[in-house]
């Protein structure tokens, strides 16, 4: 287990998010710059084993760092490296998950216990953002080797929390620091993206509000996020080469370059109450 810490002199107290269960989009922020390109680190499930240590990605120009297959390790979908580089470049260019994730940690000079995006943009974004990160794999039922309340923020990136099993959710209450904020990161549906897979359960009980989250005391932010491709062409050669019929039928009725994609910050505090469910 890799461990990143820096010190931040000004981090500020840990502070609960009191924001009810809506869809809003998110506000861009102070901190831009350093979610510039968070899309291209926010990368493709493909290890089955433990996630593993990856250095800093180069740099092209203009800051966007480019990724090789060793550096691909989380995204919402499971794709073969070279379509998961592309998306990895398309996802998010605008840094909004990023930022949503500082709106409701927050996360920028806290310690913060990240769940199998080891080498990616969102990690490289907390670090630059004062925050003291410590990865973990993802594992089933989830494992920290973390002492108990030991951490302020614990964040999940698509393949783990999947459903929050009362296991895992017992699991992240433990390490966390009391205030402390559990951020799970999910695909929403009701875009462009969720024509390519409708039945993912993502887009379903997941969202409810009897659902296991709503109804665990969580609530949710869902930030309005784009797929952005270079052109047209670009955008109809990857949808139908990565994901068949389908993709090349939903490229067909796009009018840009992108297609919309929400998702979903599932956020509760330590210890929260459950809401009641409706």
């Amino acid at each position: 287990m890799d461990r990143t810490r820096r010190f931040c002199p000004n981090a500020r107290p840990a502070a609960q998010d009191a924001s009810p269960s809506c869809s809003v989009p998110a506000k861009a922020g102070p901190r831009a710059g350093a979610t510039a390109g968070l899309a291209v680190g926010l990368t493709e499930r493909l290890r089955p084993g433990p996630a593993q240590e990856h250095g800093p990605a180069p740099l092209r120009p203009g800051g966007v760092r480019t990724y090789t297959p060793s550096l691909v390790s989380d995204l919402p979908f499971q794709l073969p490296p070279e379509h998961a580089r592309v998306l990895a470049s398309a996802l998010d260019v605008e840094g909004k998950i990023l930022r949503g994730l500082e709106a409701l940690g927050p996360v920028a000079g806290r310690d913060v216990l990240l769940v199998e995006a080891a080498g990616s943009a969102v990690a490289s974004g907390l670090t630059a953002m004062g925050a003291a990160v410590t990865h973990e794999p993802v594992a089933a039922p989830f494992r920290s080797a973390l002492p108990d309340e030991s951490v302020d923020v614990v964040i999940g990136m698509w393949s783990s929390f999947r459903g929050i099993p009362a296991a895992d959710l017992a699991e992240a209450e433990r390490v966390l620091r009391p205030g402390g904020r559990l951020l799970v990161v999910h695909d929403y549906g009701r875009d462009d993206v969720s024509r390519l897979q409708p039945d993912r359960e993502e887009y379903g009980v997941w969202s409810r509000r009897n659902g296991t989250f709503l109804a665990g005391g969580f609530r949710v932010r869902v930030l309005h996020c784009f797929w952005t491709f270079p052109s047209s062409e670009a955008t109809t050669d990857f949808l139908a080469s990565a994901f068949g019929e389908t993709g090349a039928t939903v490229a067909g009725t796009l009018k840009r370059p992108r297609l919309s994609y929400n998702v979903a910050i599932y956020h509760r505090t330590r210890g929260g109450d459950p809401q009641p469910a409706a």
